[in-house]
């Protein structure tokens, strides 16, 4: 239920608060005073597309700030709960603001959002209607979501929807398993071929890097054996390290006898000579085995030679060629093995046709149901507003069947539409055929009267949803929007005094001009107030004796008893 509504900066209002209650609240006002305006300040915090032409002139940023309760609200704390924000006091604050360039921003609870989290949000809060957002009744799929709603078979739909989707998926690769047999034997050739060639060469990941290292050292011999060569001789030689090592290790032994301080550098010497000693005798043996072979080079060049063509062929490296390779054949089996895998998929398909042929008559049978139950009642409501000659039917026709099965789709197996005749002795046709911005409002009235008990939005806000009528239309308009105020936060703007009367919360918008700005105002009507604005809007005076008295039987008369 929206319980706050402050604006800021939007349009012509410059500050305006108002707070709304349960029941039936009602804004009325002169033309041009803002209510619109007040209804577009809440479409822009339940979402609504903007720009900065809503900002104030002379403002650098418009604010719209709502106080939301969610208690008892099942799809709104389960949306909140799901992104960790927390409602204090079973409410929660919403504010959303724009500035002049163009930036905006959205709280939830402080927690920032972005404005199709502000819309998912909202539609589990509000509803909003008026003649152009009635409209969205003339689309064939949104009569199949009302139905199912009254229905109480939404879950359904969605189990009924999943199966569907499993259906189509086995069905797709039923059908890519069925393909042409010549296409099927030209793959089976092509995968054997690949394992083959990749079998006949036997890679293994890692092999080039090692027959790379052994080219290097065949193909450079001369080079590195000479390097081996100068080396060691230049450590084991008569002249050489290890030979002056030696040499310096005896006069060590000398000079420690005398010092024994020199005791470490001795040592030191020592693992220096013994290490050299070893390392030369090392370069001795690995100088003798350093032998070059032609052939094994030649070898070495030709297995690169065809390995660099199989990466070419199947893979970056040795790893993905192997990988290819173990692709190849896990499709090759399934080709093979393509009968039998057929026969169990053309099982599956059976056993989930069937599944989903049993959930779609049940849908069926439950949406007939639904119809003529919503026939009747929005039939008994729109003959209260106006219209006593008009039909409603849900028309409900099966998809035509194809080859002898069922025809189903991803809602059912039904096609379903509402169909309308406002006045007598013309035929039912599709609702957006037939259908005036007058009858549609008072067909969308009477859906939702009898909807009212569907579960939806707890809060309803009607935008001049009274236009063009009056007499007794307008007081059956009255009637039911009290109905449906008894289940749900009902906003309304009206224009006539017989739907005021049934304020349960009366809002009075006017316009004045404060020093050189003109600027919107909101009131609340107490008991003595609301009969002066009843008044005016009965005859444009609200001083007259006359009409202030009709005024005030009218309050009493229909006037809730939540009220004054």
């Amino acid at each position: 239920m929206l319980e706050e509504l402050s604006i800021r900066d939007f349009a012509i209002i410059d500050r305006l608060s108002a707070r709304f209650e349960p029941g039936l609240n009602l804004l009325t006002g002169e033309t041009g005073a803002g209510k619109s305006i007040l209804i577009g300040a809440m479409g822009f915090i339940l979402g609504a597309k903007s720009d900065t032409g809503i900002i104030r002139s002379g403002a650098d940023e418009t604010l719209v700030t709502a106080v939301v309760s969610v208690d008892g609200n099942r799809d709104a704390l389960a949306w909140l709960s799901e992104r960790g924000i927390d409602p204090e006091d079973g409410a929660v604050v919403v504010r959303r603001g724009l500035k002049r360039s163009g930036r905006g921003s959205a709280y939830i609870q402080n927690v920032p959002v972005v404005r199709q989290d502000l819309q998912d949000f909202s539609s589990t809060l509000v509803e909003v209607h008026g003649q152009r957002d009635g409209h969205a009744l003339l689309k064939k799929d949104r009569h199949r979501q009302l139905i199912d709603r009254y229905a109480g078979v939404e879950g359904e739909v969605a189990e009924y929807g999943d199966a569907y989707a499993e259906l189509s998926a086995k069905r797709k690769a039923l059908e890519t398993m069925a393909g042409s047999e010549a296409e099927r034997e030209r793959e089976i050739e092509f995968l054997r071929f690949a394992i083959d060639e990749i079998d006949a060469a036997a890679p293994r990941a890692g092999e080039e890097l090692e027959l790379e290292e052994e080219e290097r050292r065949l193909s450079q011999h001369e080079k590195l054996f000479s390097a081996v060569s100068t080396a060691r001789e230049l450590l084991s030689d008569a002249d050489g390290a290890v030979a002056r090592l030696r040499k310096a290790r005896q006069q060590f032994e000398i000079a420690g006898a005398i010092d024994q301080r020199l005791a470490d550098q001795a040592r030191r010497l020592d693992d220096a000579y013994y290490e050299l000693e070893d390392l030369g005798l090392s370069l001795t043996t690995y100088a003798d085995q350093l032998l070059f072979d032609p052939a094994r080079l030649e070898e070495i060049e030709s297995r690169l030679s065809l390995l660099q063509k199989l990466k070419r062929k199947y893979g970056e490296d040795l790893a993905a060629v192997l990988a290819r390779r173990a692709e190849a054949a896990a499709r090759l089996a399934g080709l093979e093995n393509w009968e039998e895998d057929r026969a169990g998929l053309e099982r599956q398909v059976a056993e989930i046709e069937a599944d989903v042929n049993r959930r779609a008559e049940l849908l069926t049978a439950a949406r007939k149901e639904a119809s003529s139950r919503l026939e009747q009642a929005v039939t008994g409501v729109i003959a209260t507003l106006g219209m006593p000659n008009a039909r409603f039917v849900v028309r409900i026709e099966r998809f035509p069947p194809s080859g002898g099965k069922v025809v189903v789709g991803p809602t059912g197996a039904d096609d379903l539409e509402f169909y309308f005749s406002a006045n007598k002795g013309e035929p039912l046709r599709p609702l957006a055929d037939v259908a005036s911005g007058g009858e549609l409002s008072r067909f969308m009235l009477a859906l939702k009267t009898a909807l009212a008990e569907d579960g939806g939005a707890p809060t309803m806000v009607f935008d001049e949803i009274d236009a063009g009528i009056g007499g007794e239309v307008a007081l059956g308009v009255g009637s039911h929007l009290q109905r449906l105020a008894a289940s749900r936060q009902v906003l309304c703007i009206t224009h006539l005094a017989s739907i005021a009367a049934r304020a349960d919360n009366h809002l009075m918008v006017e316009k004045r001009v404060e020093g050189d700005r003109t600027v919107t105002r909101l009131s609340r009507l107490d008991g003595p107030g609301r009969v002066r604005e009843v008044s005016r809007m009965l005859s444009g005076d609200a001083g007259s004796r006359a009409s202030l008295d009709h005024a005030a039987e009218l309050v009493a008369k229909l006037g809730s008893t939540r009220g004054t």
